[in-house]
């Protein structure tokens, strides 16, 4: 548990300090929303709507990887949208 969030739900990650981007920060789907926490402001930002069915979400470097029932979805967070 960090900051409230549950690092074992399949809806939420967490940036690897070192690893490309958002290092230190909690990723997670949150009401069809992608939105990143930083646990030192303690202030959420909203990066991604309309996401239906999540079912996980993972991070490798910049690219944040969302899956849903229906489809798989790529955000990258050097450019601050989907790809």
């Amino acid at each position: 548990m960090m900051d409230g969030f549950d690092l074992n739900s399949a809806l939420v990650c967490e940036g690897i300090i070192g690893d490309g981007c958002g290092g230190g920060r909690v990723f997670f789907v949150e009401d069809e929303t992608l939105k990143t926490f930083d646990p030192l402001t303690k202030s959420s930002t909203l990066l991604l709507e309309g996401i239906v069915d999540a079912l996980s979400v993972s991070k490798k470097a910049c690219i944040i990887t969302i899956s849903t029932k229906s489809q798989e979805i790529k955000y990258d967070l050097s450019l601050l949208q989907q790809i």
